[in-house]
């Protein structure tokens, strides 16, 4: 007797329904997304006990006859493909023909389908995978799918779901992704008997705004790119809408929500140092790509994908979101928070009591800005006017027609606030100058028109600094200006180790050094932006400041010699500016690419608009 055996259909079924169903948010979203390829434009979820003893779906999708309904729950069986090469064109979300299958064989299952065309619709009970056959019933045209007690009959994988809490977030995580995906559908969602959402409309801010509170989608980026390969379009988040987990980020490959790695890396990437440890930016990116480059049949969950060229794909979205938040005015902006510190919507009642109120960060006001606006906010609110035509603004250096900040190498300026000056870009402006302070000698208060704007002097010259040095050593050109007396330094057998590792580096900066025998090395020309008299010190320093971040942070080589390079250099705070020196170095750094963020991640600009300091004083 043969000691291999076919396995029953409802046992097969039961080992499969672990791989499609493996919690009820599964239920959902397989059955949403066959709601979604049948043509539907309302569909309504209704839940109860997150899932556990309903999962209820109806659309009014183009329904099944009798003959198709009974195909419909058995494995392997679909409408969406014919054969092996239409997975190559794929244009529906489902293909497998599994998941109606999987799903009956594990709850108590009842299907009811109608076409438009017919006059009395399909009723079809199965009971743990056994069915009763398909009866004639009254029902409304598309289908109404009711799931109850799903798992009754595998009480393993029952014991196994998470709290109730738990199975409700992931199956309104699960409804959400597609709510945003698919604008033109109406959706309605019912929990416990209580309706959550009802969306008549197609507007995607809408949808936003109710799931993420009032004014997110106003104060999001919108992202469109288009070429032969693929398309991008969607929105991103600023900085005051980061999170620490990446619920909120959804990328969808041809309006299908896939989870891939590359992507979210890539959009992390693009933000840089405006993210702090652990944090991750808002994301809702919708792809286009030929499906024949893209595989979507890795995994029965169809949630991942593989490219044909994910080198290709990362190449074009990572500029995209780059360009996208560089040309935004990423400013933290000061109001009013309750007394626990929490980021408000809004600022709080102008009338509540002092120990209700202090000065904190607000989150997004509902508008966005870009860094050219701010730019003239700042001129403008000096009084003065735009002397050239167009925006009235130099365009951002991300922009198509860059903005360049001219300067010399034997530029500089003597004094305790020395630093290296180049043509001011503000000279294309007539008129009255920015009215401009110097606070503490740490920070730059400026008059704009819209209120204030503060900027720390020390991370503001930092990310001029980092920016330059980037360039600097990509470019390859000579950086080194000469020293009339070189300057002989003995250093410590560690530093004289991490100098070896990083000479290459150093040199493309613009440090002229050669070895002196030992570990005795001879500085002979450094780059401009070097303060005479500080040659020394500032190799010192950025030795032991670059050995700190290789200790501590997983840096490229450049960049972490960029950013050792820019904290020792960069002015210091209680070091006093001039006027035409702050004038110098807020042009220097508005000609940046991020100017909002020192390359450590901290915030170089915060604003407090007139409405604000209005509430803060009671006059709104």
């Amino acid at each position: 007797m043969a000691s291999i055996v076919k396995l029953p259909d409802i046992v097969a079924n039961k080992i499969s329904a672990g791989e499609v169903v493996q919690r009820p948010a599964s239920v959902v979203k397989e059955l949403l997304e066959n709601s979604i390829d049948s043509g539907a434009t309302r569909i309504t979820v209704a839940i109860r006990d997150a899932g556990r003893q309903l999962v209820q779906i109806i659309d009014n999708g183009c329904g099944m006859g009798s003959d198709d309904a009974l195909l419909s729950v058995e494995r392997f069986a679909t409408s969406k493909i014919r054969e092996v090469d239409d997975l190559d064109a794929l244009g529906t979300l489902g293909f497998r023909g599994e998941a109606l299958a999987s799903i009956s064989s594990v709850s108590h299952f009842e299907l009811k389908t109608r076409r438009e065309a017919d006059k009395l619709g399909s009723l079809l009970k199965s009971d743990g995978g056994v069915m009763e056959g398909v009866q004639p019933v009254q029902c409304e045209t598309g289908t109404m799918i009711s799931v109850r007690n799903l798992f009754f009959n595998v009480p393993a994988r029952r014991k196994f779901l998470k709290s109730n809490a738990t199975e409700y977030r992931h199956i309104h995580e699960t409804v959400k992704s597609l709510v945003l995906a698919y604008p033109e559908i109406e959706w309605r969602m019912i929990n416990d008997d209580e309706e959550l959402f009802h969306f008549r409309t197609q507007d995607v801010r809408e949808r936003l705004n109710h799931f993420y509170g009032d004014g997110f989608g106003d104060s999001l980026i919108e992202v469109t790119e288009d070429n032969d390969y693929l398309s991008i379009g969607g929105y991103l988040g600023r900085p005051g809408m980061m999170v620490r987990q990446k619920y909120d980020q959804y990328f969808y490959i041809n309006r299908r929500i896939v989870q891939n790695r590359m992507l979210a890396q890539a959009v992390q990437q693009a933000y840089g140092e405006l993210l702090v440890e652990r944090q991750a930016p808002f994301a809702l990116l919708f792809i286009g790509i030929d499906p024949a480059k893209v595989d979507v049949n890795v995994h029965p969950s169809k949630m991942e994908v593989r490219f044909e060229d994910e080198r290709n794909v990362r190449s074009m979205v990572y500029p995209v979101v780059k360009r996208a938040i560089q040309l935004h005015d990423f400013s933290p902006e000061a109001a009013a928070t309750t007394s626990e510190g929490l980021f408000m919507p809004f600022p709080v009642d102008p009338t509540a009591s002092g120990a209700e109120r202090r000065l904190g960060y607000a989150s997004p006001s509902g508008r966005t800005s870009t860094t050219s606006d701010l730019y003239r906010n700042y001129h403008e609110g000096g009084g003065r006017s735009p002397s050239y035509g167009g925006s009235g603004f130099p365009p951002h250096p991300a922009a198509e027609e860059r903005y360049t900040v001219h300067e010399s190498a034997d530029m500089g300026v003597s004094g305790a606030g020395a630093m290296p000056l180049g043509e001011d870009p503000a000279s294309v402006f007539a008129g009255k100058e920015p009215k401009i302070w110097q606070l503490h000698n740490k920070y730059i208060v400026c008059q704009i028109k819209t209120g204030l704007m503060i900027i720390d002097q020390h991370v503001a010259h930092e990310r001029v600094l980092y920016e330059r040095a980037i360039d600097v050593m990509n470019e390859e050109v000579p950086n080194s200006q000469q020293l009339l007396f070189p300057q002989k330094i003995d250093l410590k057998p560690w530093q004289f180790e991490v100098y070896e590792e990083v000479r290459e580096e150093i040199f493309r900066l613009g440090f002229n050094i050669r070895t002196f025998g030992g570990m005795t090395v001879m500085i002979e020309g450094v780059p401009p932006d070097v303060r005479d008299g500080t040659e020394a010190t500032i190799l010192q320093d950025m030795i032991a400041e670059y050995q700190e971040n290789a200790s501590k942070l997983k840096l490229e080589k450049r960049d972490n010699l960029a950013k050792s390079y820019s904290c020792r250099n960069a002015i210091m705070t209680g070091q006093k500016l001039s006027l035409e020196e702050m004038r110098t170095l807020i042009d220097r750094l508005f000609a940046t690419r991020m100017p909002y963020v020192c390359p450590h991640g901290r915030p170089v600009i915060i604003r407090l608009s007139l409405d604000e300091l209005d509430r803060m004083f009671g006059r709104k």
